[in-house]
């Protein structure tokens, strides 16, 4: 039986690029909704030349951001270009766009524009900062954002200079607040029968992953230490080198503790030891404690200790590497990765992630693999707008598709 998708019957019109915006829209086509991409025919989203090829026009960063979805090309830039967004608007319930701060609104496309002849539409512009701010016509990057935001100020080891976040981790949160904020319009739709204007900013977004950390920067008036791997506020908690690798150790609570030390390390006067007693102890004390652990560690095979802490309760694993995690078991039982065949080379089979979210006990599916560039403009205009191959071909012929 087909599973029935919670966002069946809503259409998105993806005018984003990069990573943020398409990140929001798939997450709407991940839950059901009809998502059509529409990107400049001759180039395309700038993310179709980053990272690995994939067949004549798709990546592997492309990919990543644009499964569910229904590609067309429309030169946005030419006034039928714009006629045609406008249409394709009206036919719409959400409209997705990351243009630079004015630049949507010279196209005649701005919110106030579409809503007056959409008034449901709900619209969600991403820009870099506060639209109505000093910084409006500041481009939006993940990487300064990062810098900005004091998120490379938390990143890496004691002493370590600023570091990034290994993903671009303010464009795909940025993408997701934003899925939730259209979600909450939508809803509220429901009720009023109006849409709305959602605006995001990179810079707000990039802040509020600082979360714990940020709160901490300002009860104590200064930046938090740097802790890698480790916890700021629990001990035992990181990565340590077992006798043949890494492994995640996670000890949350004193009784957990004391199961390490005689279960797993087999050393249960540590846990009687007044310094090491309780956690608020061991953090005061992790510089003494932490050199013997890691020298028990050391002398056991990684299965083993992953053997005995999983049997005392004690939440741990192994650390992978990334093409090892994509091609794990648990990977594979989880029905997290698939593959769909690429029109330009159609016996290689090329891998896609699958959505994370579950459903009434299933995964959602990939419904439609990351499109190739304007793949379906025929398609969407035919259906939406009802015009037939003559008028596609004398658009082509004007440089609009």
């Amino acid at each position: 039986m087909t599973m029935r998708l919670p966002l069946e019957g809503v259409r998105v019109l993806d005018l984003s690029r990069v990573l943020a915006g398409p990140m929001c829209a798939q997450a709407l086509g991940d839950l059901g909704a009809e998502v059509i991409k529409v990107e400049h025919p001759g180039r395309g989203d700038d993310t179709r030349d980053w990272g690995l090829r994939v067949g004549a026009r798709n990546t592997s960063y492309f990919n990543s951001a644009n499964r569910n979805k229904r590609s067309i090309g429309i030169d946005l830039g030419t006034a039928e270009g714009q006629q045609l967004a406008r249409e394709l608007a009206a036919k719409c319930d959400v409209l997705i766009q990351n243009f630079k701060f004015g630049g949507i609104e010279k196209m005649g496309l701005g919110y106030e524009a579409l809503r007056a002849i959409n008034p449901g539409l709900v619209y969600c512009s991403i820009t870099g900062y506060e639209r109505g701010g000093a910084e409006k016509a500041r481009p939006g990057y993940d990487l300064v954002v990062q810098g900005e935001a004091g998120l490379m100020a938390l990143n890496g080891e004691e002493g370590q200079g600023p570091l990034k976040f290994g993903v671009a981790a303010v464009d795909m949160f940025t993408g997701m607040y934003s899925a939730q904020a259209i979600l909450a319009a939508l809803f509220d739709r429901q009720r009023t029968g109006q849409g709305r204007h959602v605006e995001m900013a990179l810079y707000d977004c990039g802040l509020m992953i600082t979360a714990y950390y940020g709160m901490e920067a300002l009860l104590q008036g200064g930046d938090p230490p740097k802790y890698g791997n480790a916890h700021p506020s629990i001990v035992p908690y990181g990565v340590f080198d077992a006798q043949d690798g890494p492994v995640v150790i996670t000890v949350g609570n004193n009784t957990q503790f004391q199961r390490f030390c005689t279960d797993v390390i087999e050393r249960p006067e540590m846990a009687t030891d007044e310094r090491y007693a309780t956690n608020l102890a061991r953090s005061r004390n992790r510089y003494t404690l932490l050199p013997e652990l890691r020298a028990e560690l050391a002398k056991r095979p990684r299965a083993l200790l992953l053997e005995r802490m999983r049997a005392a309760g004690i939440p741990c694993g192994e650390v992978l590497g990334l093409l090892e995690a994509l091609q794990s078991q648990r990977t594979a039982d989880a029905g997290l990765l698939t593959q769909y065949a690429e029109a330009d080379a159609p016996d290689v089979p090329v891998p896609v992630l699958a959505p994370p979210y579950r459903l009434d006990g299933a995964r959602v599916p990939v419904r439609r693999a990351p499109p190739g560039l304007a793949q379906h403009t025929e398609d969407v205009l035919s259906e939406l707008l009802g015009l037939d191959a003559s008028r596609v071909a004398a658009l082509r012929q004007s440089g609009a598709l």
